[in-house]
């Protein structure tokens, strides 16, 4: 059953992902906004996935794209994605909550008049002066933290460590082009094994793991860009279930709105 309230997120990466569905859970209905061409990585558990597919199954949550505001239902049980990178919707739909989980590292025109309550997720945004409340996205004692006062950890560009490994998990496009996987997520992969070619250049595994993720090919990349990602942990599972780092986050979503809820009814 759905309670009655809907909330647009900006955004629907793997990460994204993570808070739409425990929204989705408690019984919230959901609008996601998206780019035409999605720059996701971790395709298999992210409602971005819609835009390229139609559809998209994130564990027991569907999601399904629309063509406009207009055919947003507002009590649906599934899980509604709409390109819309400028949030032109926002307006017509009148959420009562906003969440930016675009990861741009920076606000890219999210401002507190769009929601009654508006939550930003990771760097770039500053509370209470453009978001009600920041949710802290670096790995560490601070994850998921509500941030009611100022912003995120700023942006280092290392990723978390994974068994040993940080910047070695990720794939790189070698040049500007598109990707062409000659291995596909799941995979078990070999450092030094070729996992695709952009523009005849070739992307290799830089340690032993599983391919966890791979940018759809029909985005366009440019040399340098995060374009896949390998779990050296060796887990298949992995690739379709929503990271602890993600669920994290979604619960300091979920303290936002349980404690502004608290505060109205008092």
């Amino acid at each position: 059953m759905r309670n009655g309230k809907t909330v647009i997120v900006r955004g629907g990466g793997d990460l994204a992902t993570g808070i739409i569905y425990r929204l989705w859970r408690v019984g919230y209905s959901v609008l996601v906004l998206e780019t035409e061409y999605p720059l996701v990585v971790r395709r298999t558990v992210a409602v971005a996935s819609a835009v390229f597919d139609g559809s998209a199954k994130v564990e027991d949550m569907t999601a399904v794209l629309i063509d406009s505001a207009k055919e947003f239902v507002p009590a649906s049980e599934i899980i509604q994605v709409l390109v819309d990178p400028d949030g032109r919707s926002i307006e017509k739909i009148r959420p009562d909550i906003l969440v930016d989980a675009i990861m741009a590292k920076k606000n890219l025109g999210t401002t507190k008049n769009m929601a009654p309550l508006v939550i930003g997720i990771g760097p770039g945004f500053s509370a209470p002066q453009e978001v009600h409340a920041v949710i802290e996205t670096k790995r560490g004692h601070t994850l998921g933290r509500v941030i009611t006062n100022g912003g995120a950890i700023p942006n280092t560009g290392v990723p978390g460590i994974i068994k040993g490994y940080s910047t070695e998990r990720l794939l790189r496009a070698p040049t500007d082009g598109y990707l062409l996987p000659v291995r596909k997520i799941g995979d078990e992969v070999s450092c030094g094994e070729v996992v695709g070619y952009v523009n005849g250049a070739e992307v290799c595994a830089r340690l032993d793991g599983i391919l966890r993720g791979l940018i759809h090919p029909h985005v366009h990349v440019t040399k340098g860009l995060k374009i896949g990602d390998v779990d050296p942990r060796g887990d298949s599972s992995h690739c379709w279930s929503i990271t602890d780092k993600a669920l994290a986050i979604a619960g300091g979503v979920l303290e936002v709105i349980m404690s502004s809820a608290n505060s109205m009814a008092q």
